[in-house]
């Protein structure tokens, strides 16, 4: 027979050990609970002085409330806060912490000092504890107002999780990239950080356009702050703001996404999925996009109880998060135009000129011959859409209808002057000169060189050409929508019954894109009728990968990820091919086209399609002015 063991209460030792694996991970992760705390009792200032990596030891202070001396032993007992009292208040948490566990678990498996003092006190007060024995020791201490906890020896007494912790190095890395995004969820909080003795990062409050501007080059880099675009948008209760880099600067991973709900740092795939849509049209194949973004809503729809390190949530309504999500990103980034990129720099904001480079144009395989024409025609209208603030506040993005300020008349003056033998665009007004300037010649059959009033523009004019069609193809879709084919013999699809009450919940949708499914029992349904265009497809496959993004994120775009798949191959065989001879008038169509078509930043591939040489590199190439 089996021995059947007694039941017994664990001891609050063993107990808290236990909370400690969920807890504390490493020492960022202790860092990060400490720093919630820091935040949650108001400090303006904080201080973290980190010895190994913060394994031997870790030291936190702030300039936050404190903690009452008669209160000091109970702020390390499991289950103990300040933050919730009843139900009520743990379904509409404003706090960052608010489960009482954290100063527990981690004097659980450390030797931990927390130093004291309130406003209306006479003297601070000091604890201590070590995870053997978890007996707190309280005497008076000397401290200002606010809170140092101190974290020595982590994982002493439990030598099995102490080898799983990595070099040094390795360990600050995570601690400080902890840092880093509680930096950025906090403007006016003061961060100063030191390890081994020497200043690592020393960030001051940031209360105005530039202070902020500093502070995301800081954690982020000046490349992305010369990179990013502002975004500020408020619909139906739901508030995103932010920075979301061009897609012109990806990375090789996904390491620079940091996303805020309320003001806490989270890493959700909801969240994720609806970037990554956004990013699909115009982001090179393996990269990531770069962003900081924060969305602001009702404590009482996003459910944040859901893992012991708080970094998932649950929104309640998930369907309209991820499409407001995706909707704003996209169109963000369809709004970017060539003129965007060549504003000039902003000082409250520090944004320079991005350089769109790095990346060689894409291999012309064999394609089909659309000409352009040969015959002058109407330039095409110029449309710009109001001029975005590049000031890092969060009012400096709003999502405005397009205003037509220039129109082709404008720029006929301009054209005349360069199209005589010896003129040149010093003739005209700035205004009259549109972003991409006109045409000079044509460099191998490739590229397409254009003088500006910034300097010279190179243009790839089958990636450029290619994105001008694939969004033209994109229109005339949603125009016309997608027709149904049906199939000779339909197909029988064996799936769960979540799955086939998902299809049936969903069914108006499906026959809106072309599809016509039929239930044939609670596990299996038939697929009689399928889009035209994507007739080649397998209907089996992309029906179930349609329902798993239903199931999930309440949205699919699946369907629309095919259909432009197919789009883009035809724009790419029907763009202009290499070596082949343009006028100067079909050039200068190709480049009016650029500037009036969204995301013509980049190809189909996310291949960047142009890029700006302005006169001070010219000038660096010769050696001028030295």
């Amino acid at each position: 027979m089996t021995d059947v063991r007694a039941i017994h209460l664990l001891s609050p030792r063993l107990a808290n050990q236990i909370a400690a694996g969920e807890v504390v991970e490493r020492p960022s992760s202790v860092a990060k609970e400490l720093l919630e705390n820091c935040l949650d009792a108001g400090a303006k200032r904080i201080e973290i002085d980190v010895e190994q990596g913060g394994v031997k030891r870790l030291q936190i202070r702030d300039d936050g409330h404190g903690i009452a001396a008669d209160q000091l032993p109970l702020a390390l007992a499991r289950h103990a806060t300040s933050k919730i009292v009843i139900l009520e208040d743990l379904e509409g948490v404003a706090s960052l912490g608010f489960r009482g566990e954290a100063l527990a678990s981690i004097s659980s498996v450390s030797r931990l000092t927390l130093t004291s003092r309130t406003a209306d006190a006479e003297q601070a007060w000091q604890v201590e504890a070590e995870g053997r024995d978890m007996q707190p020791r309280v005497q008076p201490a000397a401290h200002p107002v606010g809170t140092t906890v101190e974290v020595c020896d982590l994982f002493f007494n439990t030598p099995a999780r102490r080898k799983f912790l990595r070099t040094e190095k390795t360990e600050f890395d995570h601690l400080q990239d902890v840092i880093k995004r509680m930096a950025l969820a906090r403007f006016d909080v003061a961060f100063h950080l030191r390890h081994n003795g020497k200043t690592i990062l020393a960030l001051h409050p940031a209360t105005d356009d530039i202070s902020q501007a500093r502070r995301i080059a800081a954690v982020c880099g000046d490349a992305f702050l010369e990179q990013a675009m502002p975004i500020n948008v408020e619909r139906n209760g739901l508030h995103l703001w932010g920075w979301v880099g061009l897609p012109t600067f990806s990375r090789s991973k996904a390491d620079m996404q940091h996303f805020y709900v309320n003001g806490r740092v989270v890493s959700d795939r909801l969240v994720a999925h609806a970037v990554r849509q956004a990013y699909r049209d115009v982001m090179y194949g393996g990269r990531h996009p770069a962003f900081v973004l924060f969305l602001e809503l009702d404590p009482g729809s996003v459910d944040v109880n859901v893992h012991p390190t708080k970094h998932e949530v649950r929104f309640r309504e998930n369907r309209s998060v991820h499409d407001f999500l995706y909707s704003t990103l996209h169109r963000a980034i369809a709004d970017v135009r060539p003129e965007d990129k060549l504003e000039p720099a902003s000082t409250l904001s520090l944004h320079t000129q991005p350089v769109v480079s790095g990346l060689e144009a894409g291999e012309f395989g064999p394609q089909g011959h659309i000409p352009l024409s040969n015959t002058p025609s109407p330039q095409p209208t110029f449309e710009p859409r109001a001029q975005h603030s590049t000031s890092f506040s969060k009012s400096s993005y709003s999502q405005q209808p397009p205003q037509a300020t220039r129109t082709p008349e404008n720029y006929q003056n301009a054209y005349q002057a360069f199209a005589e033998p010896l003129g040149n665009l010093a003739e005209a007004s700035q205004e009259e000169i549109p972003p991409l300037g006109f045409a000079i010649a044509q460099l191998k059959g490739i590229y397409i060189l254009a003088e500006n009033q910034h300097g010279m523009v190179l243009v790839d004019m089958h990636a450029a050409h290619e994105r001008v069609m694939y969004e033209r193809l994109k229109l005339a879709m949603a125009d016309e929508g997608l027709r149904g084919q049906p199939l000779l013999v339909p197909e029988t699809l064996a799936l769960s019954e979540r799955e086939v009450d998902c299809a049936e919940q969903h069914a108006q949708w499906f026959t809106q894109l072309g599809f016509e499914l039929q239930g044939l029992g609670p596990e299996s349904i038939a697929i009689r009728q399928i889009p035209a265009l994507l007739k080649q497809a397998d209907a089996a496959e992309l029906v179930r990968d349609v329902l798993s993004d239903l199931i999930e994120y309440g949205t699919s775009d699946k369907i629309e990820a095919h259909t432009n798949e197919l789009l883009a191959t035809m724009s790419c065989h029907g763009a202009v091919r290499a070596n082949r001879r343009l006028t100067l008038t079909e050039m200068n169509a190709l480049l009016r086209d650029m500037e009036v078509t969204e995301r013509s930043g980049q190809c189909n591939h996310g291949r960047p399609t142009w890029t700006q040489l302005g006169m001070d590199e010219l000038d660096k190439l010769f050696l001028r002015g030295r």
